[in-house]
């Protein structure tokens, strides 16, 4: 009868934690906020994209690398197939990277990038996405979608970033799975009011006390679809930037007749 009696008071016990904890996700939870994000995630962003692609590495010193890509994107269902080839300079030509977006936030993400100098495609492990994604200021994680049901939201404040209106919002990632995951601890996103882009966010990385800013330094319209042309990743710690990475596209190209056996590992390796 005791152990009947500890049983059900340890039940009761985890009934009432666990009532606290959705509470407190609730209160975290700003639904205004989640509202204007929910309309970012269904933003049409184009289907069978091309695009050319001029990668900018930039160290503490100034000292400049550019890399040129050739990229390519197709909408599979709810999933985002990614594929990009390395063109200059020699050092990089013909490396390739490959992605399946998921949309399935119980599923990681797969990734692949082929060295053809080792002749080798490697699987980029989970534990590897926070990683820079070929020297740059972006990490693996970055070539992926966030999921919304992972993160709490809260509507900060207003204010124009170039003469447009934005909504300042906080992200906090809801579990350790998540900062583990994607390496951040806290993100401030700006949304566009008039087309729910986020043109500029701060992400808080989980180590080593740095800060990395993100900026949409140009935004197009093609085809009807809101495209970034230009992005800047800045990399900084306290006031002192560590790297910066800007990233360039141009010949965007959508609705292309591209086939899903493009985006193969065989197809990576077989390169363009």
């Amino acid at each position: 009868m005791k152990n009947t009696r500890q049983i059900y008071l340890a039940t009761i016990l985890i009934l009432i934690s666990a009532a606290i904890f959705a509470a407190t996700l609730a209160l975290a939870d700003d639904p205004k906020a989640r509202t204007i994000m929910e309309k970012v995630d269904s933003r049409d962003d184009g289907d069978n994209m091309t695009a050319d692609m001029k990668m900018i590495l930039i160290d503490k010193r100034g000292k400049k690398r550019i890399r040129r890509i050739r990229t390519f994107s197709k909408d599979k269902g709810e999933d985002t197939l990614k594929l990009m080839f390395f063109l200059e300079p020699a050092d990089v030509k013909d490396t390739a990277f490959l992605t399946y977006d998921y949309d399935d936030a119980d599923k990681d993400d797969d990734q692949w990038l082929y060295l053809p100098a080792l002749r080798k495609t490697k699987r980029i492990a989970s534990n590897d996405k926070t990683s820079s994604f070929m020297g740059s200021d972006f990490s693996y994680a970055d070539m992926t979608k966030r999921f919304l049901e992972n993160y709490d939201y809260k509507l900060l404040k207003e204010m124009e970033v170039r003469g447009q209106k934005t909504w300042l919002i906080e992200s906090l990632p809801r579990t350790k799975r998540v900062i583990d995951q994607y390496g951040y601890t806290r993100s401030v996103l700006f949304v566009r009011q008039d087309n729910f882009v986020v043109i500029r966010a701060v992400h808080w990385v989980k180590e080593g006390k740095r800060l990395k800013y993100m900026d949409v330094k140009k935004l197009e319209l093609i085809d009807g679809i809101w495209q970034p042309t230009e992005i800047h990743m800045t990399t900084k710690k306290t006031k002192h930037t560590l790297h910066k990475t800007i990233m360039k596209w141009h010949n965007v190209k959508f609705n292309q007749n591209l086939g899903e056996d493009l985006f193969t590992v065989r197809q990576m390796e077989k390169g363009l």
